[in-house]
């Protein structure tokens, strides 16, 4: 016998603090595109050139994750029956690869910095630009945070893994705008480096944790033992093995089998598989629960 989990959807509030994160995403992105490349044509800093190709990026993957999310939200269909979840774990995957890209451009075009060094000009435009960035990607991220804490959303906890490292970027821009008004020209080329050096530890953390996604890697000896805790407080059942659990998107699922008196009932056998279910859930909201039920 087995206790098939009631379908799980997403509810209104996830949906609606989802969407307002990507689309505060794109947001923040394309308007310092904007800013950030007057300030690189006044100025010619190699630093605020990376700042505006990891910004550019940022806009391809924050466009890419708002797509995503809306797709993952999607209920499940007949062709789809777990849902669309790992929509989201494919976004943080091509924004692995998007940032990893835009890595290699700024590493390039900081050795050429080294090799043909040039001054920096108008470094007041470009400490204003920077000022105003660090401030609005600040802000976005503690929204990014605010939403993953409530959804679990891999896109937007990807999302916000970037723009924290944007946040030291931005700070290294104006260190290196600072330093080269005080003649200090060189730092700039090096500090392009290190971002780049940023920018390639996000990508393949975002990366990484996609493709545990995709695999449906366990989710772990915390979860578990929450589970088994549950499963074991319930007195009717006897025993519990071939506990699975996975992630996609902000669906949980959990599969196991418990074990039951042989001489049970069976409608009493599949109310006791119920309780188990929903006590799963209290604890996990957005968990979908399959039980099957053994006699011993």
């Amino acid at each position: 016998m087995q206790s098939h989990g009631t379908a799980i959807t997403v509810s209104e509030q996830h949906q609606r603090l989802m969407r307002l994160a990507s689309g505060a995403s794109v947001a923040v992105a394309l308007l310092l595109i904007g800013l950030k490349l007057a300030a690189w044509l006044a100025s010619g800093s190699v630093s605020l050139l990376a700042s505006l190709v990891d910004s550019t990026m940022d806009s391809l993957v924050s466009v890419i994750n708002f797509f995503a999310i809306r797709y993952a939200m999607e209920p499940a269909d007949e062709e789809h029956r777990f849902g669309h979840g790992k929509a989201e774990a494919v976004a943080g995957l091509v924004q692995a690869a998007f940032i990893a890209g835009s890595a290699g451009f700024l590493f390039l075009h900081a050795i050429d910095k080294i090799l043909n060094p040039h001054p920096i000009q108008h470094t007041g435009l470009g400490l204003a630009v920077m000022t105003v960035s660090l401030v609005l990607t600040g802000a976005l991220v503690l929204l990014q945070k605010y939403v993953v804490q409530r959804t679990k959303s891999t896109a937007v906890e990807a999302d916000s893994l970037h723009y924290v490292s944007d946040i030291l970027a931005n700070a290294s821009v104006i260190a290196a705008l600072l330093l080269a008004q005080w003649g200090y020209q060189h730092v700039d080329a090096g500090l392009g480096l290190m971002i780049a050096a940023f920018i390639v530890r996000s990508a393949w953390e975002i990366g990484a944790k996609a493709l545990k996604l995709l695999l449906d890697e366990e989710l772990g000896p915390e979860v578990w033992q929450v589970i088994e805790r549950i499963v074991e407080e319930n007195p009717d059942v006897k025993g519990h093995h071939q506990l699975r659990t996975r992630q996609s998107g902000h669906i949980m699922f959990v599969q196991l089998h418990v074990e039951l008196d042989k001489h049970m009932p069976l409608l009493q056998a599949h109310a006791v598989t119920e309780e188990v279910e929903q006590a799963i859930r209290q604890h996990f909201p957005n968990a979908d629960v399959l039980i099957h039920t053994d006699p011993v």
